[in-house]
């Protein structure tokens, strides 16, 4: 088949004629498939033709398992119905710009596989689509093969007729014995809940007053935070998933909002405090951050000046990080900064340790707004859309 192919290419007349890659026999397509990495070069692969499609599978890591959960009757004026808890994937999408382009985008969030969410698998030659939006835009569609896809890990999402009100909520997978065995964290109003796998019933575990902020998981283990109104109070807490012992850790300062950001593959924990005026004269400018990395043997904070290579994006979807050396150089976006996407205004900047700010009284050692590449937050539904400029 290779070698039909390749005569048909030398007998045309023009050198731009390529070759049929539908007529690649099944054997190798297996081959090449298991050495594909990108999971959306598989999505691209499978719209070549009908074979392709059949041959190769849908890739697990676009999938998105659901897990059917009780109702939440036993609670006033909540639903009766079942809800869904579903794993969506998520990605940081950077569209491809010329060389001398002023400005790059981005696009964060989740993903679906089908037309109802914002991604389909379309023939050859548009390939695997994702359907965007900027607010005040109608919804378009662009092509990932244009786009520089970095993994974000997952996010999971009540679907249906869960609480209405619920903050947060995390999922920690055991799998033990070969079973798909869970546990699942849920703050709903001031209230912690707690639902197992295997008795498949919600259960409150405390009551917080002030009401929950963020549960994350690390280690096997849940870390949460809490927040009065005011925001002159919160506190982080780390929770045992078997015992649902509840231990309050000691944070770096006090009188800031806090973010848990998990990083990798349970590498590493961080917790940005952010530090936020409530004088009458509000200003971005002298807003600061503390970064704390969760000491993995003594279990505390350890303040940190320095993330390497990593972006902390702080807001929509969850906390998430993404390692800036898969960007390329003069982007907008680099290593070792705090991108926060759910800020007061649209305009804003990347944070970095040790700014300069031309004033005496102002402490350098703190994250704060780096002035440089301004970033337009376009929009937050149904991805978060933003605009740096270099």
């Amino acid at each position: 088949m290779l070698e039909s192919a390749t005569k048909k290419k030398t007998s045309s007349s023009s050198s731009s004629v390529m070759l049929d890659w539908s007529v690649l026999p099944e054997d190798l397509l297996n081959i090449v498939s298991k050495n594909v990495e990108d999971c959306f070069d598989i999505v691209h692969a499978r719209s070549v033709c009908n074979f392709w499609r059949s041959t190769l599978s849908f890739p697990c890591v676009l999938r998105r398992p659901s897990y059917s959960l009780p109702s939440f009757a036993n609670f006033p004026s909540e639903s009766k119905h079942l809800c869904t808890l579903e794993k969506i994937p998520l990605f940081l999408f950077r569209v491809q710009t010329p060389p001398r382009a002023s400005a790059s985008d981005y696009f964060l969030g989740g993903i679906g596989r089908d037309e109802s969410e914002n991604l389909i698998e379309l023939p050859y030659p548009l390939q695997c689509s994702l359907k965007v939006k900027i607010q005040g835009s109608d919804p378009t569609w662009m092509k990932t093969s244009h786009c520089q896809v970095l993994p974000l890990g997952h996010q999971y999402r009540m679907i249906g007729c869960g609480p209405k009100g619920y903050t947060c909520l995390a999922f920690l997978p055991l799998n033990e014995e070969g079973r798909e065995e869970f546990i699942l964290l849920l703050a709903f109003s001031r209230y912690l809940l707690v639902l197992t796998s295997s008795e498949m019933k919600w259960k409150p575990v405390m009551q917080f007053e002030p009401p929950l902020r963020d549960i994350v998981t690390f280690r096997r283990m849940f870390y949460a935070t809490v927040q009065n109104k005011s925001m002159t109070m919160m506190h982080a807490f780390r929770i045992d998933p078997f015992s649902l012992h509840v231990t309050p850790m000691i944070s770096l300062r006090a009188g800031s909002l806090k973010y848990l950001v998990p990083c990798g593959n349970d590498d590493e924990l961080f917790m940005v405090e952010k530090f936020i005026s409530l004088s009458y004269a509000f200003n971005y400018k002298q807003i600061i951050c503390i970064v704390g990395r969760l000491h993995k043997e003594t279990g505390r904070w350890v303040e940190v000046n320095d993330l390497g290579d990593r972006v902390l994006f702080i807001g929509r979807f969850g906390n998430v990080s993404c390692s800036a050396k898969e960007l390329p150089d003069g982007c907008g976006v680099s290593g070792d900064s705090i991108l926060f996407t759910n800020e007061l205004d649209n305009g804003t900047y990347a944070y970095k340790y040790g700014v300069d700010t031309g004033r005496v009284e102002d402490n350098p050692n703190c994250w704060r707004f780096s002035g440089e590449n301004r970033v337009t937050i376009l929009s937050t539904s149904p991805v978060v859309s933003f605009r740096v400029e270099h």
